[in-house]
């Protein structure tokens, strides 16, 4: 029997991916049987279950592939001394996943956004999905927390900024930023960069007394 390629088995699972994400975004998670996945990708049940048992597996892949690009992301400005600001950092990092997944659509819209929303609800539920989640976003602090150091050695954020702070505001900024393309439609990164550039550069007024919110 010729021996299949390594090449043709990621490309396969790629397959998988794709049709299943495709179906997960387009339906939910509950919603979608593994034949609307076998369907989707256009595979026999055997070809598609000799890489996945089933729909948690093929979430989990799912999550875990897209976390890793985001982790790869920042930990290579990690590396930079000092890295790139925090406007070009999460513009560039979150413009490379979402373009690397601008072929993968349903109904013509990008569908990595929907099913990062899709997964956020589903993990109130999972707890082994919440367990990939913990352990995924875990990793993208920890990175962030030390790209927050390296500021802070290059004089560029105050020394008395809690790193864990700064690195938790950072990522829901991100996970904001996809929740919208998701509710309100594709939009440029560019548009983040230049909000966090125009934050960023205000003028410290923390002196400044701000009118209590009093319910009515």
């Amino acid at each position: 029997m010729a021996r299949v390629s390594q090449e043709h088995l990621d490309a396969r699972r790629r397959q998988i991916l794709d049709g299943a994400a495709r179906c997960f975004a387009r339906n939910g998670f509950h919603a979608t049987s593994m034949q609307d996945v076998l369907k989707e990708a256009d595979l026999s049940a055997g070809a598609v279950y000799r890489y996945f048992s089933g729909k948690e597996e093929l979430i989990a892949a799912i999550v875990g592939e897209v976390l890793a690009e985001v982790h790869g992301g920042f930990e290579e400005a990690a590396r930079s001394s000092p890295p790139p600001p925090p406007d070009l950092l999460v513009t560039s990092v979150l413009g490379r996943v979402l373009a690397a997944k601008e072929d993968l659509t349903v109904d013509g819209r990008p569908a990595l956004p929907g099913l990062v929303l899709q997964v956020w609800a589903e993990t109130l539920r999972n707890d082994d999905l919440a367990a990939v989640l913990r352990e995924g976003y875990g990793a993208v602090q920890e990175t962030w927390s030390r790209i927050v150091g390296a500021y802070q050695e290059a004089g560029m954020m105050g020394p008395d900024v809690a790193l864990d702070h700064v690195a938790r505001t950072m990522m829901a900024t991100a996970m904001g930023f996809i929740a919208q393309q998701a509710l309100f439609g594709p939009a440029p990164t560019e548009i983040l960069g230049e909000g966090l550039r125009a934050l960023t550069g205000m003028e410290d007024h923390s002196s400044v007394n701000v009118p209590e919110t009093r319910p009515n």
